[in-house]
């Protein structure tokens, strides 16, 4: 699956990798001061950070996720992306992709396996502990983050639906045209991605397609969807004032949401994304007709606190069989 983020360089966007990894930097705050999450690995002896191997099959942040649990225990949500980086191994330059990811407050538990020992560290005492210098290129996006008071965030996702029926092969009502064999399977992918950040409120134009394409993952969740008229393809068109009213309003809730809807009403999404952050972050939003294929998702971060623009973005190309 390609993908974009915010947070890597020009070198990473733009590199070949011959072993790609994620993984995350868990962090706390403990009377106000910012710690994070230390692995120790036996077979290396060294001070790392949760990161494993990509799986067949799977995408960065399933990764990053999969591999905290698999280490220490821990059942994490992803936040903000944090810069990746890359050395030279056997196969070739490997890149590891790293992700914020709030502690949710369970002990850590070492498995034993790859894990052996963990640790919560300060800033200053991690820069002395960590073993790998380019482990601290994520570990100083993430102080940053948190001096600028951008740490702790809401995901804000946006959907596109999945691979619909043909629309010449659809005599019915176009609004009950539902999604292709491809398009269930486009679907399945989206709710794996989208557990990643585990939106709790989901927002969804009515049309069959789109809610076909969260159902999946509110199934998953038994989260319920509220359903959104105003943007659909048909009102989107008639009242695009509206359709981008509606956009604001969600955003305006600052809350961990996802919303999914039709290619002709994300120029509209998009406008009001661009609106929210600053002009070098905007560049990293598509910005050409599709905008995104059937099944992609785009997130961005909004502070917590409610103060300030958006933060952050990545844009995960859809599912492909």
């Amino acid at each position: 699956m390609q993908f974009v983020r915010s947070s890597d360089a020009a070198e990473i966007r733009e590199g070949q990798f011959a072993v790609r990894a994620a993984g995350a930097l868990v962090w706390r705050v403990v009377a106000g001061e910012l710690e994070v999450l230390m692995i120790h690995r036996d077979r290396y002896d060294d001070w790392s950070w949760p990161k494993g191997k990509l799986d067949d099959g799977e995408t960065m942040p399933e990764c990053a996720t999969r591999e905290v649990f698999e280490e220490v225990g821990l059942e994490v949500q992803l936040g903000i992306p944090l810069p990746a980086m890359t050395y030279p191994v056997g196969a070739g330059n490997k890149v590891v992709y790293y992700w914020a990811a709030k502690s949710p407050g369970t002990r850590p538990i070492p498995d034993g396996k790859e894990t052996d020992a963990v640790r919560w560290a300060t800033p200053k005492v991690a820069r002395q502990w960590i073993t790998n210098p380019g482990d601290l290129g994520p570990l100083e996006g993430l102080v940053q983050a948190h001096d600028n008071g951008t740490l702790e965030t809401r995901p804000f996702v946006v959907v596109r639906h999945a691979k619909a029926k043909p629309r010449s092969n659809w005599t019915r009502e176009e609004g009950k045209r539902p999604l292709a064999a491809t398009g269930r399977r486009q679907a399945l992918a989206v709710a794996r991605l989208l557990d990643s950040w585990r939106p709790a409120k989901v927002a969804s134009s009515p049309w069959t397609r789109c809610v076909q394409t969260v159902a999946p993952y509110l199934q998953q969740h038994r989260f319920t969807v509220k359903l959104l008229a105003s943007v659909t393809e048909h009102e989107a068109t008639r009242r695009p004032a509206k359709a981008q009213r509606t956009v604001a309003k969600l955003l305006d809730k600052r809350r961990s949401q996802a919303l999914c809807t039709h290619r002709p009403v994300l120029p509209l999404v998009l406008t009001e994304l661009r609106a929210r952050m600053d002009g070098a972050l905007a560049g990293f939003l598509p910005a050409h007709d599709p905008y995104l294929r059937p099944g992609a998702v785009i997130v961005v971060h909004q502070p917590a606190s409610g103060k300030g623009k958006l933060v952050s973005v990545e844009v995960y190309d859809a599912f492909d069989d």
